[in-house]
């Protein structure tokens, strides 16, 4: 059952564009999204740095009284939308509740830098933060967070860097460009699969890469690689089930894993805690899981 705040939120979502809608301006939804994200509230942190991590924008948020661990955060928004300026109060928020320095990655995004030009990216900030972290006091433990679309590539970056990672936190991924879940018919309110299929467009540069591992991580071979993962889901979202698989399988492969589901919660709820009560425990479960591996 949908709870009263993703009710009212889905009654706000019915007035907006649809991506599919065919003159839909992309440019203008993510000036949008950057506009609002400017408005709301941001929790103080000890330092935040904009660095150029061998050409890829990053930002690091290093919280009072760090711990040692950096945790790289991967945002959401269909591989499309979004950047580290949208989500700069949610990693506000992961860098005080975890207690470790986050480094949000502003990867390139499609349609202008399609597949492989995201996952690329995050090679890049992982081979400079090898060279590079201790330069700015970035040691010990490495983590990997992201949501939604943020959530497939933080899958992908571990399953490319075997070992490099202590642990992974996947938020609501995305990670099933054929759509063959039951959640897609059973629980896509205010998430239409449409829109789903319009993003993985957006992202393939090719039919081809629509059956590739690092694009289709359900596909890979090496899932008994990843670090100890947690996948959380939202009730009402159509990638609730393509989630829970990816929990199933990796149970099934011996990773050690938990998979937890957000009863009467909407896709995106996460960054949202103003909004959804549910949005700050899970931040906080997620912290709470990544500090399990010191």
């Amino acid at each position: 059952m949908l709870y009263p705040q993703s009710r009212r939120s889905l009654e706000a979502a019915a007035l907006t564009p649809k991506v599919f809608d065919a003159d839909f301006d992309i440019a203008e939804s993510r000036r949008q999204a950057r506009d609002l994200a400017a408005g709301q509230p941001r929790e103080d942190v000890e330092q935040v740095l904009d660095l150029d991590a061998d050409g890829v924008r990053c930002r690091l948020y290093r919280p009072h009284d760090a711990r040692e661990g950096v945790l790289v955060h991967l945002h959401g928004g269909g591989f499309v939308f979004h950047d580290i300026d949208v989500h700069d109060a949610a990693a506000r928020r992961l860098a005080n509740r975890s207690e470790v320095a986050v480094l949000s990655v502003d990867y390139r995004r499609p349609p202008e830098h399609r597949f492989p030009a995201a996952p690329d990216d995050v090679d890049t900030v992982l081979r400079w933060l090898g060279r590079e972290g201790a330069s700015y006091d970035l040691g010990g433990p490495l983590y990997a967070h992201g949501d939604s679309a943020g959530g497939n590539l933080a899958l992908v970056a571990a399953l490319r860097h075997p070992g490099r990672f202590r642990a992974l936190a996947l938020v609501y991924p995305f990670l099933d460009p054929e759509a063959g879940f039951e959640s897609y018919r059973t629980a896509a309110d205010g998430f239409d699969p449409r829109e789903a299929a319009w993003y993985w467009q957006q992202y393939a540069a090719t039919a081809d890469d629509l059956q590739h591992p690092d694009l289709a991580p359900l596909r890979s071979d090496r899932l008994w690689t990843l670090p100890p993962t947690l996948v959380t889901t939202a009730e009402h979202d159509p990638l609730r089930d393509e989630g829970e698989h990816l929990a199933a399988l990796l149970a099934d492969a011996g990773v050690a894993v938990v998979g937890t589901r957000y009863l009467g919660q909407l896709h995106g709820f996460w960054r949202h805690p103003e909004v959804f009560d549910a949005a700050e425990p899970m931040t906080r479960q997620v912290a709470a899981f990544l500090a399990m591996y010191p």
